[in-house]
């Protein structure tokens, strides 16, 4: 141990964030800021000072930020990330002898003893101040060590007032003594992605469906067509299922039939047949240039192609003769398929992970990824992560994302909640949850206190999906045109990232193919469908409302201000959303029940909206532009679902001007 670690007195402990121990960076947006709090104490009552030290990866040289003092040896302090990629962070604190002195000489001055030799001592440590600064600030801090030594008994309460000056105890602070200084144990980390990572609006929608006529096979100009109507919506990321050849061997025929006839399309994540594997693109769709074509038209639109990324293989994909080694052989000479007892997907091939090759197979699945890079996607959905080693993840979205940093990986992963963290952790930027079979009050409060109110928040982030071509739920099945209305509120409000599948969803497909499967009857997974997205009971102006109200209150577009309130009812659930500095609140009520008019009243944490008790205020539902004059912590709420099952309000204070008009902010 070195001496000056033998004589370090400070304890450093309780950090947060800190994932894990230190193990797993957390992650912010550009733009966003960094909160670091930690208990900090020494022996005795010595006062103490700190800093928050941070850099970027790329920038040797650490920037640092004082920590201030919270409340029973907490401390705190923050610091904006503003480029994309890695950050490190880290604390140091020390005895602040100066400070010391000064608040105890303040104490027996107060009490009227004398401090003269205090006076002499805050000499010595003003002067060894001086020896650690240089030019104009050197000769002031020795000017005002000289003038603490003065012997002139005519003025002590002009030493006195030089040795409590507040701009020496400025001076002093910039040359701080930390010889003995305690650095945290650990650096720890960021990662930094774009915005869309934070606030995204996503849109899944097969290309083969995209053409005008029915039973005619899509193709990428066809999905040129279609973005005016996703960009219409409110619609920033247009997700596609896996858009490459697909192979014949015991291709699935329609609802997912074992026995395919000679026109069926198969599914897409059947990955590969002669024409090619993970880096070609299914021949009826088009050539690679008409996707680049269709990446640049879509940008500009505001809209980013996702990918999806499945790591599997049809058996006729090249890689099963060039790379047999890649996959699980059984004893009577055939490869493993993917199953899920009882289900089989004999048209899939896993990959083998514990394959004595495993780092060429490593290789080669970061290859497909950085194909697509190179041909312009940045964004990328990633089928059944939570199937494939943890280990591999980490590599590969680390050693993709040091050299293109602004790349997403969205993670569908519905499997045990551990799981999903660790994948989280790894370097996915969002995760797929279990929204879509959260459905009372009691489920959706505890499942989003949970994701927002935990450490989760600092690394997992959520994507809401009412539905997904899996996905079909009872609560849509059954709720009709409604249900789909309040189930798109609630992703839309209660996440800063959502998404649907469509254009079933707009047009509320609720057919499921048996009594208590969440499977499609008709699933676009195993055929061609036709969309008439020119239907009269589209819910098509209704997102594209919701998608401008979240576009326009920048409260929706982070989820660090989820408030839960109070309401009297079982069927009505009200939250509120609000920016850091409460410029933005908004106030949501929905109904829950599909069939029933459902009233209530809320109770409302003012405080959380940034509301004074003793001033009325305005709502205005953003949905229907009415407005309300409400007072206090206590409103009424009525909601026909009906008509619109839910409000979303904008919370207005009331100002009051110099003419003693009232408006509201």
């Amino acid at each position: 141990m070195r001496a000056e670690q033998g004589r370090g007195r400070v304890i450093i402990e309780g950090v947060k964030p800190e994932i894990d121990g230190g193990r797993f960076p957390i992650k912010r947006t550009v733009g966003e800021r960094v909160i670091v709090e930690a208990d900090i104490f020494a022996e005795g009552h010595d006062v103490l000072a700190g800093v928050l030290r941070y850099r970027h990866e790329a920038n040797p040289e650490w920037s640092e930020t004082p920590l201030e003092f919270v409340v029973n040896d907490r401390w705190r302090a923050a610091f904006a990330v503003t480029r994309l990629g890695r950050y490190h962070y880290c604390l140091e604190a020390w005895v602040d002898r100066f400070k010391t002195w000064r608040r105890d000489l303040r104490k027996k001055v107060d009490a009227g003893q004398d401090g003269a030799i205090d006076l002499l001592v805050g000499a010595e440590l003003i002067e060894a101040t001086s020896r650690r600064s240089s030019g104009p600030d050197a000769t002031t801090l020795r000017e005002r060590a000289a003038a603490l030594r003065s012997d002139r008994p005519s003025d002590p309460s002009g030493r006195i007032r030089v040795a409590l000056a507040d701009d020496l105890a400025l001076l002093v602070a910039r040359y701080p003594d930390r010889r003995f200084a305690t650095t945290y144990g650990k650096e720890l980390h960021v990662v930094v992605d774009q915005e869309r990572a934070r606030f995204s609006t996503w849109y899944e929608m097969f290309p083969r469906s995209c053409a005008p006529e029915p039973g005619v096979h899509g193709t990428f100009k066809d999905c040129e067509e279609r973005l005016p109507y996703v960009a219409e919506m409110g619609f920033d990321v247009l997700y596609f299922p896996p858009i490459h050849p697909i192979g014949r061997t015991h291709r699935k025929g329609k609802n997912n039939s074992p026995v395919a006839g000679p026109d069926d399309p198969g599914s897409p994540w059947a990955i590969g047949s002669g024409e090619g594997g993970h880096k070609a693109v299914h021949p009826q769709l088009g050539t690679l240039d008409d996707f680049r074509r269709l990446l640049a038209k879509a940008r500009a639109y505001g809209i980013e192609i996702a990918l999806d990324i499945a790591f599997q293989c049809s058996p006729d994909h090249p890689y099963v003769k060039e790379h047999p080694e890649s996959f699980r052989w059984r004893p009577d000479g055939t490869i493993q398929y993917a199953e899920n007892p009882p289900k089989k997907y004999e048209d899939i091939y896993p990959f083998e992970f514990e394959t004595e090759d495993w780092q060429q197979l490593w290789d080669e699945l970061r290859s497909i990824v950085l194909f697509w890079i190179d041909q312009g996607v940045r964004i990328f959905r990633v089928d059944n992560p939570h199937t494939k080693p943890f280990r591999f993840w980490a590599w590969v979205i680390d050693t993709i994302k040091r050299d293109h940093p602004d790349v997403i990986f969205l993670a569908e992963a519905f499997t045990r909640p551990k799981v999903m963290y660790e994948l989280a952790k790894l370097g996915f930027a969002q995760s797929y949850t279990y929204f879509a079979w959260r459905n009372t009050k009691e489920e959706l409060t505890q499942y989003f206190n949970e994701l927002y109110q935990t450490e989760a928040r600092e690394y997992f982030r959520a994507n809401l999906w009412p539905n997904t071509p899996d996905i079909l739920t009872d609560y849509l099945q059954s709720g009709g045109r409604t249900a789909f209305m309040i189930r798109f509120v609630l992703a839309a409000t209660l996440g800063a990232n959502y998404g649907i599948y469509g254009p079933a969803f707009e047009l509320c497909e609720h057919r499921a193919r048996e009594p208590g499967s969440e499977e499609y009857l008709d699933s676009e997974k195993y055929e061609i469908k036709h969309w008439d997205i020119t239907r009269s009971d589209s819910l098509r102006e209704f997102i594209t409302r919701v998608n401008r109200i979240r576009r326009e209150n920048p409260a929706l577009q982070n989820n660090g201000g989820l408030r839960f309130h109070a309401v009297d009812n079982e069927q009505l659930l009200c939250f509120s959303k609000g920016t850091e500095d409460q410029a933005n609140v908004i106030l949501v009520v929905v109904n829950l029940s599909p069939h029933y008019t459902h009233a209530g009243w809320v109770e409302l944490d003012l405080d959380a909206l940034g509301l004074a008790r003793e001033r009325a205020y305005q709502v205005h539902d953003l949905l229907n532009n009415a407005r309300y004059l409400w007072h206090g912590p206590r409103n009424y709420v009525e909601l026909n679902p009906h008509t619109v099952p839910a409000s979303i309000f904008r919370v207005r204070r009331r100002i009051r001007t110099e003419r003693d008009f009232d408006y509201y902010l």
